[in-house]
């Protein structure tokens, strides 16, 4: 049976909802932007009923709209992602897009004018087609170019913005898009590319980090983190040690592969190194995976380079032993199955299924595993889940329930465990473009209507509460001062959502 704690959050606990670029912003090719691998992979129709992101939610035009949904979320921190390619177009520093600045900029300025902090991102998985073309992240240019843009960002931007994100689930980005290739750039090479795209965004991540510390740190006060990705593994059968070992080498795999050389030493665990060099030694004539190596200064140079421990966490596996034999993947190279109970309540998502307990688990792991020596703070700076377009998303029940359980584990880590989690970001502030599913899958507080191209917005209510659509709401209030406006009730508040 599910105990609910009914305690309080400590004082100066943040609460937070997020969006991204590319599934929000529209305005693909607006201001000089140049197009993403995102862009690119639905202009040649990859995702379901031919969706795009061209316009998405159009937060490119309403950033007064969206900052006014946000006062009524009563949210003390608002996170997005810049999209490269419109302030860099092509990548690099060579080619600037004033007016994709200014976008942001108007953005920042009135979050913190309405007194909402901004929590940026700067890469959520929409990398500039240009640097796709001469091989993304597999190419070490692209940590030169990612090091300059972030250079860019924090001297136009690190005024205001406080909290940076370098990098937001980077496994998905190195599993999805050079390992089986679902999500762009659609490299299928979990034998190379994939642990090669791995290297060199860790190695980006620490140059930025570099680049805050050392040219603006200290006048601007600051702090870099990265928001890495994970499940929590539990062992299908925890009286078995091979099923125990097989859980860690799921975890070692998804969150260690990047936590363990910025948190640990510089270098990849221990465990999937021994793992990889095993595969090699059985499978001579088809090496499963080739892990590529840093050299000292490199690792001392990743080692430390976070001033917090972001994490997006979503769902759980069950996992035991399984000789993967010579198959590329994780699964193959890490001898390991993962299943799902089917107890566990689903979500609209085929990977997503309710198991709220997994996240304190993982945060109790992450504070043994990465945070014992180095003491940052954890931020999650991602958890939600998907309902179907199809049913009535605005009753939203499905999703008020697994928020509730979720955000309620997170108390027992902190009041019953210790573990210090200072914030709880809520994917996310509006329905957007969900990447191969489009527009199917809906993420948001905020119910977005595709089908009208002034794509209003209307809050998800709990049961029988009163649908209220703001759009016809703010229209009414638009006005050069809209952010003295206040959102009126009904609110579809986070803290309303924990109550």
């Amino acid at each position: 049976m599910y105990l609910f704690l009914n305690e309080s959050f400590p004082s100066g606990f943040q609460w937070a909802t997020s969006s991204e670029s590319f599934k929000v912003e529209g305005g693909w090719a607006e201001g000089g932007k140049g197009e993403t691998i995102w862009d690119r992979f639905g202009h040649e129709h990859k995702v379901l009923n031919n969706q795009t992101a061209d316009l998405a939610c159009d937060s490119f035009h309403k950033v007064d709209y969206d900052t006014y949904l946000l006062r009524g979320l009563q949210v003390d921190t608002y996170q997005f992602s810049l999209s490269w390619a419109r302030i860099f177009p092509s990548g690099h520093k060579d080619t600037q897009s004033e007016e994709g600045v200014l976008y942001y900029h108007k953005l920042i300025d009135a979050l913190i004018e309405s007194g909402i902090q901004p929590v940026v991102t700067l890469y959520h998985w929409d990398l500039p087609q240009a640097l796709q073309d001469h091989g993304g992240w597999t190419n070490q240019s692209t940590v030169e170019a990612f090091k300059d843009y972030a250079d860019f960002c924090f001297s136009r931007f690190g005024d205001r913005v406080k909290t940076w994100n370098t990098l937001s689930s980077p496994w998905v980005v190195s599993h999805a898009g050079y390992g089986t290739g679902k999500h762009p750039p659609e490299i299928k090479d979990y034998v190379v590319a994939s642990y090669q795209a791995t290297h060199n965004m860790l190695k980006s991540h620490a140059e930025a980090w570099h680049v805050y510390n050392n040219k603006y740190r200290k006048t601007q006060g600051g702090q870099v983190g990265i928001a890495l990705n994970s499940d929590w593994a539990e062992p299908v059968d925890p009286s078995r040690p091979e099923d125990i070992a097989a859980a860690d080498r799921y975890l070692q795999f998804m969150l260690g592969w990047f936590a363990h050389p910025i948190f640990v030493n510089g270098d990849y665990p221990a465990i999937l190194k021994t793992q990889i060099e095993q595969k090699r030694a059985e499978c001579p004539h088809s090496a499963p995976a080739v892990l590529p190596v840093f050299t000292h200064d490199e690792s001392q140079r990743i080692h430390g380079t976070a001033d917090f421990f972001g994490l997006n966490h979503y769902t759980s596996r069950l996992v035991n032993h399984s000789d993967g034999g010579c198959t590329p993947g994780p699964q193959g190279v890490g001898d390991f199955q993962a299943h799902v109970d089917p107890s566990w309540p689903s979500t609209a998502s085929d990977w997503i299924y309710s198991s709220p307990w997994g996240l304190r688990r993982l945060l109790n792991y992450i504070s043994i595993e990465y945070l014992n020596i180095t003491k940052v703070p954890v931020y999650i700076t991602g958890n939600g889940m998907p309902s179907e377009y199809s049913v009535d998303t605005l009753e939203d029940t499905g999703r008020i329930k697994y928020m509730r359980s979720y955000i309620n584990e997170a108390l027992k880590a902190i009041i019953e465990d210790g573990v210090d989690v200072q914030r709880f970001t809520v994917q996310s502030l509006m329905d957007g473009f969900e990447g191969q599913q489009g527009y199917s899958e809906r993420f948001g507080l905020h119910h977005v209507n595709f089908e009208d191209p002034d794509r209003p917005r209307t809050p998800k209510m709990k049961k029988h509460a009163m649908i209220y659509n703001i759009h016809s709401h703010y229209n009414a209030y638009h006005s050069s001062h809209l952010s003295a406006v206040p959102y009126d009730r009904p609110r579809n508040c986070i803290v309303c959502i924990v109550a």
